[in-house]
């Protein structure tokens, strides 16, 4: 979800590996060990959370997390609980990475110390106020100065247990003052309209004594004035403290007027004395990213030079713009993922794959290490099955792994490693027959899978006969090697990545998967010598089981099925494929005319066919929606019951009305359930941002419930959920790892001019470029360098606007905004720099 900046539009996401914490402090009692798990907080509201590890003081988690962004923000946050089962669990310490810090530690692991969480320190917000000073005449004719302070609104608090009541405390700060005053509480919002006004004087009257006024009018300039915002609470341990701003009286200046927005700021001192060293520390791999898109005409030089890579008559793929970005990057990954994206939105992935996976044969001596390499284009493939097969991994393994990873059956059959309870060759039945099974499911999958992958397979097969016309099994052993090495055989080892399973298995469970994964792999290969593929005797006395050749046909007839002409037609899939399911709340649909219409927590579930609710995770559905029946998916506005991340699904006779648990799921549901019902014939054009209530809408107050709506709906959506791409977003991307790589784009130019007038050994500085054709490639970098030049102008131009027009203490950029302080230092430095 992109924000708008005047034609622009900024995407904001980030990938967070959450590794592991350690020297946890014990717990204080005889057990010692804790149960702990670490949430992922966008400020104080929590958008991701790992699993429970128990009884341990070096909790190893393991887990990732991606999403989009959908607001503002200033911290990262990350916290680790210990569960408690009879009281609410306890905060044990925390990380907290101000926004403008992440680019320090983008992809790198990184252990941080955890720190203190305390109720003054944890504040987000802001809150808008205008300050007045003028002059009042007594009724004695005595003239004294006194300060009007409006406080107005605030938007974003925190929830504080669910809940938010707010009210500001209004404290002027100076010798000998406590004057405090206080708005009213405004109930259950996090964005409070105050609109209240309090007065205070400033300056004293000729009149009064030293003894009645202790403040020199010369001391005006010393005073500041405080507000600190609350949650009103009914708990016997009094008021949540929300976050305050300290307004020094001197910002008045000459004319004696003062109207900002400021965000909210802790506490001073608020936080108890602790060693940070005591706390434990948590180790973290954080790669944020910032897009700023331009209208898509911007980006058509470069687009084009990239498409092009997928026309070898055009120009030679090893001197197209695609290749030369794979040999500047530093890593392969970083390259393929965007050019995949872009590839498949302009549906060119075929031709492109079949180019560069072309080149690559040809460049490969020995059959055996066909695409065994992190290449280029092993890791565009790679990409590829991620995006166009996640279905696809979901209707074929999703109900078999999720019955291992609740079953726990024992399948450890290393001695070594067996337990005293347990027997080796019950062990050996258990695994054999997961092992078993995930093969069945496997190589009858052949129909399912999706077209560009078979697509692609074929074009793979195809080279590799062509080259190496000797070797009978290179047809094979060039497909398996992506779909069971790089597809089946990572996603059976690690689920959690593929989205099979919401967090990484337990130890035990993901023992039993790596030793299937292993297994798998193997006979997805159809190595001549099978038990030479494993070094531990016991995987290869396990092998024996599978060696009759009924498994080896099985997976040659599967490749033959996945690699053919790629023209079948038939992948409609009639199994219904879960797309997403979790806890949500829903507001009662009211079908009988008297019933209570309240808020109830439900197991909500979606599949390609139906969008149902349940009481509870696994039992019947107490409402099912069919996909044909959505007419909108649109957000709602969070006045219509005062509740946040609230969105509507729009039916024919009614909507049903949901709050996610979080702004990045509310998000999530919005636009899987948007893609899905992207065919409906009958989707709405308008509808309301607001809910019916009392007998009229509250948007546009028409009283009918049937009024056709009053605002546009949101934009179409592509209905093939895997490949919706936004290119001119990914050629952004591109864009900028060309500017991060702009000097290894300079030493290509000079390899190439080495290579066309010297013609003897390469020179070591350019040995890593791989470089067929140094004329063609330089006539490339060239078109590359001018058009990134291009680019960069605009984004310099766009930065100086943004600069002259931005006004420090807007509602957009309040004071204490750091980010964007940092972002003014950049704009500094990066006015008179050009590539």
């Amino acid at each position: 979800m992109a924000v708008e900046e005047e034609g622009l539009r900024v995407f904001q996401s980030v990938k967070i590996k959450i590794g592991e914490a350690k020297n946890i402090p014990p717990y204080p009692g005889p057990n010692r060990m804790r149960d702990c798990y670490c949430t992922v907080n966008l400020d104080q509201e929590e958008v991701f959370r790992t699993k429970i590890i128990e009884k341990s003081l070096c909790p190893f988690y393991g887990e990732d997390f991606y999403c989009e962004i959908p607001r503002s923000f200033r911290h990262l946050s990350f916290y680790i609980f210990d569960r408690d089962v009879f009281r609410r669990d306890s905060s044990i310490g925390k990380v907290a990475v101000k926004k403008e810090d992440l680019q320090k530690y983008h992809g790198k692991d990184t252990w941080f110390q955890l720190q203190p969480v305390s109720a003054d320190s944890e504040v987000q917000g802001k809150v808008h106020l205008e300050l007045r000073l003028s002059e009042v005449i007594t009724d004695s004719g005595v003239v004294c100065h006194k300060l009007a302070t409006r406080v107005l609104e605030c938007q974003g608090l925190p929830i504080v247990n669910g809940q938010c009541d707010p009210y500001a405390a209004v404290s002027l700060l100076g010798p000998s003052r406590s004057e405090a005053k206080k708005t009213k509480v405004k109930r259950k919002t996090n964005n409070p309209q105050f609109e209240e006004v309090f007065y205070f004087e400033v300056t004293r009257p000729l009149s009064y004594t030293k003894r009645q006024f202790d403040v020199e009018e010369e001391d005006v300039d010393k005073l500041a004035l405080r507000v600190d915002l609350w949650n009103a609470s009914n708990l016997k341990f009094g008021d949540e403290f929300l976050g305050g701003v300290r307004v020094p009286l001197r910002v008045l200046g000459q004319a004696g007027v003062h109207d900002a927005w400021y965000f909210l700021q802790p506490r001073e001192n608020g936080g108890k004395s602790v060693k940070v060293e005591e706390l434990g520390s948590l180790r973290l791999n954080i790669v944020y990213t910032e897009d700023h898109v331009f209208p898509s005409e911007h980006y058509t030089p470069l687009r084009d030079l990239l498409l092009h890579s997928a026309n070898v008559e055009v120009c030679p793929v090893s001197a197209s713009t695609a290749h030369i970005l794979g040999e500047v990057c530093r890593e392969k990954q970083e390259a393929a993922i965007p050019l995949v994206r872009l590839f498949l939105h302009y549906g060119k992935i075929v031709p492109f794959l079949s180019a560069i996976a072309h080149a690559e044969v040809n460049r490969t001596q020995d059959p055996n290490t066909i695409f065994r390499g992190n290449s280029l284009t092993s890791k565009c493939i790679d990409e590829t099955m991620k995006l166009a097969g996640m279905h696809y991994l979901q209707v074929t393994l999703k109900p078999i792994i999720d019955e291992i990873c609740t079953e726990h059956k024992p399948c450890e059959i290393d001695p070594v490693k067996l337990k005293e309870s347990e027997n080796l060759d019950t062990n050996r039945e258990n695994l054999r027959q997961y092992v078993d099974r995930i093969f069945t499911v496997i190589t009858t999958s052949g129909v399912r899978c999706p077209t560009v992958m078979c697509d692609i397979f074929f074009s793979l097969r195809e080279s590799a006969a062509t080259r190496f016309q000797v070797d009978q099994d290179v047809r094979y052993t060039a497909v398996s090697s992506f779909i069971f090495l790089r597809f089946f055989a990572p996603a059976i080892l690690s689920p959690n990545l593929f989205q099979l399973r919401p967090h990484h298995p337990d130890p035990a469970t993901s023992r039993t998967l790596t030793l299937i994964s292993k297994t798998i792999q193997t006979l997805g290969s159809l190595a001549k010598s099978k038990s030479a593929n494993f070094k531990e005797s016991y995987m290869a006395a396990f092998h024996d089981y599978f060696n009759e050749q009924k498994y080896a046909d099985a997976v040659k007839n599967f490749l033959d099925l996945i690699s053919s002409s790629g023209k079948w037609d038939q992948k409609s899939i009639e199994t219904p494929i879960m797309l997403k399911e979790g806890f949500m709340i829903k507001r009662a649909q009211g079908r009988n005319r008297f019933g209570m219409k309240n808020f109830k927590k439900r197991w909500f579930r979606l599949t390609n066919h139906e969008f149902t609710y349940h009481k509870t995770k696994g039992e019947g559905a107490l409402c099912s929606i069919p996909i044909e029946n959505i007419l909108a998916v649109e957000r709602l506005e969070e006045e219509s019951f005062k509740m946040k991340n609230m969105f509507q699904v729009i039916q024919p006779e009614r909507a049903l009305y949901i709050q996610a648990n979080n702004c990045v799921e509310a998000r999530d549901w919005i636009d899987i359930l948007t893609k899905v019902s992207q065919c409906n014939r009958k989707r709405l054009s308008t509808y309301h941002p607001s809910a019916y209530l009392n007998g009229h809408w509250l948007c546009c107050k028409l009283s009918a419930d049937t009024a056709p709506g009053c605002a546009p709906c949101t934009g179409g959506l592509p209905a093939n959920i895997q490949l919706d791409v936004d290119g001119d977003r990914e050629t952004e991307r591109i864009y900028s790892l060309f500017t991060t790589y702009m000097t290894k784009l300079v030493r290509m130019q000079e390899a190439c001019g080495s290579k066309s007038v010297y013609d003897g050994p390469e020179q070591e500085e350019y040995s890593s470029f791989v470089i067929d054709d140094p004329q063609e490639t330089y006539k490339t970098l060239k078109l590359i360098v001018s058009a990134v030049q291009t680019l960069e102008q605009q984004h310099i131009k766009y930065k100086r606007d943004k600069f002259k027009k931005t006004k420090i203490g807007s509602q957009e950029h309040p004071i204490g905004d750091k980010s964007f302080q940092c972002y003014i230092r950049q704009q500094s430095e990066s006015s008179t720099y050009s590539i």
